[in-house]
């Protein structure tokens, strides 16, 4: 007896016997909206890497074939902000630089994550003079440092997996307006 004719034969009889988990079978899954939505957005980042020094070499590194930064779903490099949701920046900033990289955040789409690689862009590292940003976060906001001079790529991995558990934690149709708390000395007042 096929499942259409057991259907008919019991609905004829005016009960219903088969329950609905055996007529569907595994074919409906049940799931939160915000984890289907986060699920691919960790599955899915797209960087742009704003690399200005040494610490864009070490991110060649990791996403060459030893450290294989795909299988973290980060493979895709974009180059141009407008598809990216991921900014590396990596290296030392100076003050010129400051303006072209608040404008490439800007451009970014949201939602929009940034890593700070090493300790020029976390902190302006040695370069302790009047031309180099003492940070990045003067100009953008910072989701994750990743420490070193330069740092190793597990660092920049870690970066990344730090990013993911961080998707898990946002909700997904609330935006990130960083905007609103985040005043830097570029930001029209």
């Amino acid at each position: 007896m096929d499942m259409k004719s057991l259907k008919s034969s019991t609905l004829a009889q005016g009960s219903l016997n088969v329950s609905d988990a055996h007529l569907l079978g595994d074919a409906i899954v049940t799931t939160k909206i915000d984890a289907v939505i986060n699920w691919g957005r960790q599955s899915s980042l797209w960087p742009y890497v704003f690399g200005t020094a040494c610490c864009a070499i070490e991110f060649m590194a990791t996403a060459a074939s030893r450290y294989d930064i795909s299988r973290f779903g980060a493979e895709v490099l974009r180059f141009s902000p407008r598809h990216a949701d991921l900014l590396v920046v990596a290296g030392t900033i100076s003050y010129k630089q400051a303006p072209i990289l608040k404008q490439i955040y800007d451009q970014m789409p949201e939602p929009k994550w940034v890593v700070a690689v090493g300790a020029c862009a976390s902190s302006g590292g040695f370069y302790d003079n009047y031309t180099t940003l003492q940070g990045i976060d003067e100009i953008v906001p910072v989701d994750v440092y990743v420490a070193g001079c330069p740092p190793r790529p597990e660092g920049i991995l870690d970066a990344i997996v730090e990013i993911q558990k961080q998707l898990w934690r946002e909700p997904t149709l609330k935006v990130r307006d960083f905007q609103a708390e985040f005043k830097g000395p570029l930001d029209e007042q």
